[in-house]
């Protein structure tokens, strides 16, 4: 493939359609699997929101709310359960998740593909690790299998926002690699989110 900058926006979208036809857009990746530091073994299994089980989509609600509804509720825009409950509704949404060896969910990755500022890309609107399952890598894992799926389908980047008092959040992108994106709000606006990306090319 040549030189990303030189590709029409018509040919950028045919990529971000392409993945989104996928009915598995990481089938040809080796992300199935992770195995922790300490030899636990976490499934994983990725869905279209059509595909996903009524009480898979309720549970990462669930997780959603008590990993980062704390957060919302420090900023003016508060928690909004009936707008997130939506957003995990949405036709376009495709889950990454993680399960343990007794078959429990403990994480996941709810994302989609999307043209954005005459990019194609990877946008991750929540990973959320439950606590139990935190701090042994799978996390990093799951952003990584994200990262490998968006260069596979010759994305060019993978985009996620975060909460400005969510300093935990800022920290875990930052390793990984993230920066401040070009289209996230100024100190003008006065914003309580940013918005991180990280380039697939390369």
């Amino acid at each position: 493939m040549g030189n990303q900058d030189e590709l029409s926006t018509g040919a950028k979208q045919k990529f971000v359609e392409a993945a989104a036809r996928a009915k598995n857009p990481l089938d040809t990746l080796p992300y199935e699997k992770y195995t922790a530091p300490s030899g636990e073994e976490f499934k994983l299994i990725c869905r279209t929101k059509s595909d996903a089980d009524a009480k898979t989509i309720k549970w990462a609600f669930k997780l959603a709310e008590t990993n980062v509804g704390p957060y919302y509720k420090q900023l003016k825009m508060g928690w909004q359960p009936k707008i997130k409950a939506a957003e995990h509704n949405k036709n376009w949404a495709r889950y990454l998740v993680a399960q343990n060896d007794k078959k429990e969910n403990v994480a996941y990755c709810m994302f989609r593909f999307d043209m954005e500022n005459y990019d194609c890309i990877l946008y991750c609107y929540e990973m959320h690790v439950a606590a139990s399952s935190q701090r042994k890598g799978l996390g990093r894992f799951m952003m990584q299998a994200l990262e490998d799926c968006a260069r596979h389908w010759n994305l060019e980047k993978v985009m996620i926002t975060v909460l400005n008092n969510n300093e935990n959040s800022i920290s875990f992108y930052k390793k990984l690699g993230y920066t401040k994106d070009e289209t996230s709000p100024d100190v003008t606006e006065e914003a309580e989110y940013q918005i991180f990306s990280k380039s697939t090319l390369g």
